[in-house]
């Protein structure tokens, strides 16, 4: 059976117009007659796109998602509601998943969090999994990836982001992001939420893991708020990688995109309503 990867939404349309498209991100996986769901968005736009899509959203078994931003995980409760008292699908988080994340600019911090919690799920009977691990495999050729290696100094987070503390904002690591790499027959395939820890640090690590060929990266790589140098080095870095498609988007940013495409002809603007079909 094919591999199907499909973008539930992302901040950018695609060809199909009747989709809705927000700044988020979600992607619906299809492997071996398995359906796993990595990111929910940040509303219920993912199930009025999975409708229109004529894509089953309540088959997903496990929902993965990348980090406790609001836009990854703002679809959850809407797909709970909907889905009704047989779905219950295990969810897969980071224990640091539900710290309270801020954005700090000045004297004004704005909430980014969820608006959800672990008890929103038990009402729901849904399993939930707590994630600390380097690697696991939660299906044969699945894995979720979370404590990244930090090979490259160069790629930094924005002082913007907090957690907030007993002790006040503290900097946001973001040590609860995680990743989704699922085996094809062309190799791995990353599936990233927004790449905080550093894109080029995300797929190090995955090559020393797992050690297998790279045949596609998709999701968000926060190159939207790198300085020069970082982004430089990014830039070069997945010019120089041995893999077949680079579909990024959400957090990217245009500027980013626009030179990716000029110089490199495996990528592609990984939008709304997009899929990635392997056989």
């Amino acid at each position: 059976m094919a591999i199907r990867i499909t973008t539930l939404v992302e901040n950018s349309s695609g060809e199909h117009l009747g989709l809705i498209h927000e700044h988020g991100l979600s992607f619906l996986i299809e492997k071996d007659n398995r359906t796993y769901l990595f990111d929910t968005g940040q509303s219920d736009a993912i199930i009025k796109n999975a409708r229109k899509l004529q894509l089953d959203l309540f088959q997903a078994d496990k929902i993965i998602i990348s980090h406790g931003h609001y836009d990854h995980s703002g679809g959850v409760r809407s797909l709970l509601q909907s889905g009704g008292p047989s779905f219950q699908p295990e969810f897969i988080l980071h224990n640091d998943f539900f710290n309270p994340k801020y954005s700090l600019q000045g004297s004004r911090s704005e909430y980014l969090g969820s608006d959800f919690d672990q008890q929103t799920l038990e009402d729901h009977n849904c399993v939930m999994r707590n994630f600390n691990s380097d690697i696991e495999e939660i299906e044969p050729g699945v894995w979720v990836v979370g404590n990244f290696l930090r090979y490259h100094t160069e790629e930094t987070i924005n002082d913007r982001f907090r957690l907030l503390t007993d002790e006040g904002l503290i900097l946001d690591d973001f040590r609860d992001e995680i990743m989704l790499v699922v085996s094809s027959p062309k190799g791995l395939i990353l599936i990233m939420g927004c790449a905080h820890p550093g894109i080029m640090n995300m797929i190090d690590t995955v090559r020393e893991r797992i050690g297998e060929n790279i045949h596609a990266i998709l999701g968000g790589t926060h190159l939207v708020e790198a300085r020069d140098r970082q982004l430089d080095a990014a830039i070069e870095y997945l010019n120089n990688l041995k893999c077949d498609a680079i579909g990024v988007s959400h957090c990217t940013g245009n500027r980013v995109m626009e030179k990716l495409s000029r110089i490199d002809p495996r990528f592609f603007h990984n939008r709304t309503g997009s899929s990635l079909i392997i056989s």
